[in-house]
Order: structure tokens, then C-alpha cells, then sequence
């Protein structure tokens, strides 16, 4: 199952410590290594701290360092209105939420530059999509992502997915779209009020 690592697609996989020396004589290709019991890089890429938008990494970074401290607010608040469930993981939740939050800063906007045909198939209009955004270090990072599988898999699905139907991504994106000033995409990091305020809202729930 170890040789999966060299596969061309995307993944995250986890092994034991004792598989390492079995990883090392695999043909890896730009695969990051990550040793989670020592919080250490083993093998990086070298684009790691400028692949990225700063802004949008910060963030991230930002809201993943105070992580444990919003899922112990989070399960506080559920607590008082007595909805705790054991199903649910305050952690899991905010973890959650901050990713979906930093794909809707920088592809949320995807939605205004979707087109349908006589046939009722749809299409992005991707220069259009990424000429809209206003942060240039957020469009040489699309000019980038919108060349991968995970990029293309993205809007295969929702090219595909009827109109009208929305997942939990949509929803966010929805949501985000409404903060922004009329005519504007993106370029406004929005992302820390606006985990903020999904955080506000998960307490109410």
C-alpha cells in the first residue's frame, strides 16, 4: 500500500515512523513529508513560504494556532444550550471551518463567471475569473492553481452539478459573496471576521 505515495494524483496518507526508511527508496515526486509527532518537515518542496498569499496564509496560520482556544470557546457555548452531541468535536469543527473558509477567500467567487450553454451545460470563464480578483499575489497564485487535478476536479464537479444545488462549500460561498461591496470578487481579506462570525454562529446553533 506504500507505493501509493508515488502516484500522480493528490493525496494525504498517514504512516507509521517505521515505514519511513521504506518511503525513502520510493520515487516521491513533489510530495511533502510531515513528521506529526515531532512537528517537523522531512522532505519540502521549497515553495512552501511563497506559494501562497501572505495574507491569506497568515490568516490561516492565525486562526490554527488559536485552534484549541475557539473549539473550547465553541463547546462552552454549546454546552449552556445544552446541544452537546457526542458525534461532534468543537476541534474538528473550527479545523473545518478555517479551511473551507481560506478555498471561499480565494475560489468563492467562482460562481459569478459560471456560464450555461442552450444545452444547459456549464463552463467557467477562467480568464474572466481570475482577471476579477484584485490581490495580485492571490491571482499568480491562481494562474498556478487552476492548473491542478484538485483545481480542475473542483469545477468538473460543480460544471457537472445542477443549477440550484448547494453543498456546505456553496453555502460559504454564498455567504462571503454578500460581505463583499457590489462589483467586487475578492482582494479584501475578509477571512479572520468572517470565521469569526461563522464561529458566533456555530455558539447559537
Amino acid at each position: 500500500m506504500i507505493d501509493i505515495v508515488c502516484s500522480p494524483t493528490p493525496f494525504l496518507i498517514g504512516l507509521l515512523s517505521s515505514s519511513l526508511s521504506r518511503l525513502k527508496e520510493l520515487p516521491v515526486e513533489e510530495v511533502l513529508v510531515v513528521d506529526l509527532v515531532n512537528n517537523r518537515f522531512l522532505r519540502q518542496i521549497e515553495d512552501e513560504d511563497f506559494i501562497l498569499p501572505r495574507k491569506l496564509q497568515g490568516a490561516l496560520e492565525h486562526i490554527l494556532e488559536q485552534r484549541n482556544e475557539l473549539a473550547n470557546d465553541k463547546e462552552e457555548g454549546t454546552l449552556k444550550n445544552k446541544q452537546a452531541s457526542p458525534e461532534s468535536s468543537p476541534l474538528n469543527e473550527v479545523v473545518s471551518e478555517a479551511f473551507v473558509r481560506f478555498f471561499v477567500e480565494i475560489v468563492g467567487h467562482y460562481s459569478l463567471f459560471m456560464t450555461s450553454t442552450e444545452r444547459e451545460e456549464r463552463s467557467l470563464q477562467r480568464e474572466a475569473f481570475r482577471k476579477s480578483v484584485s490581490s495580485k499575489s492571490l491571482r499568480r497564485f491562481l494562474e498556478v492553481f487552476m492548473e491542478t487535478q484538485m483545481f480542475g476536479g473542483f469545477i468538473q464537479e460543480r460544471e457537472l452539478r445542477k443549477q440550484g444545488a448547494k453543498g456546505l462549500f456553496e453555502v460559504r460561498a454564498q455567504e462571503y459573496l454578500e460581505t463583499l461591496p457590489s462589483g467586487e470578487q475578492s482582494g479584501v481579506n475578509k477571512f479572520l471576521k468572517g470565521l469569526g462570525n461563522r464561529m458566533k454562529f456555530l455558539h447559537k446553533k
